[in-house]
């Protein structure tokens, strides 16, 4: 079964009055979060042309741990994300709301 098809189910089944627990809905919305947050490191890191063996060099981690932030498999301390964005030679910028989720890495200015 496709992607596609597992949401046509959800909306069909909300759609005939299913209401999804709070806790279903937090926990859609923290994969909706790391998937943000692995988009907008990979982004990043493509735009500054670096493998994640040397973006975990100037972050001070291993492949392994750039790879799950990628993946969206690791949830990232303060610590971790300080580090991540000194390493892309950027800023930070997490804005969350009810039902969205936006993380952006704006470059630092050559100066």
């Amino acid at each position: 079964m496709n992607h596609s098809r597992w949401k046509l189910t959800r909306e069909r089944k909300l759609a005939e009055g299913l209401v999804e627990s709070p806790e279903v809905v937090a926990e859609r919305a923290e994969i909706r979060l790391a998937m943000a947050f692995a988009k907008a490191v990979y982004d990043r890191r493509k735009e500054l042309g670096l493998s994640q063996a040397e973006v975990a060099e100037r972050a001070g981690l291993t492949q392994a741990k750039i790879s799950r932030v990628e993946g969206a498999d690791a949830v990232p301390t303060l610590s971790l994300l300080r580090r991540l964005a000194h390493a892309l030679d950027a800023s930070l910028t997490i804005a969350l709301d009810d039902d969205s989720e936006q993380v952006i890495f704006v470059a630092h200015s050559a100066a």
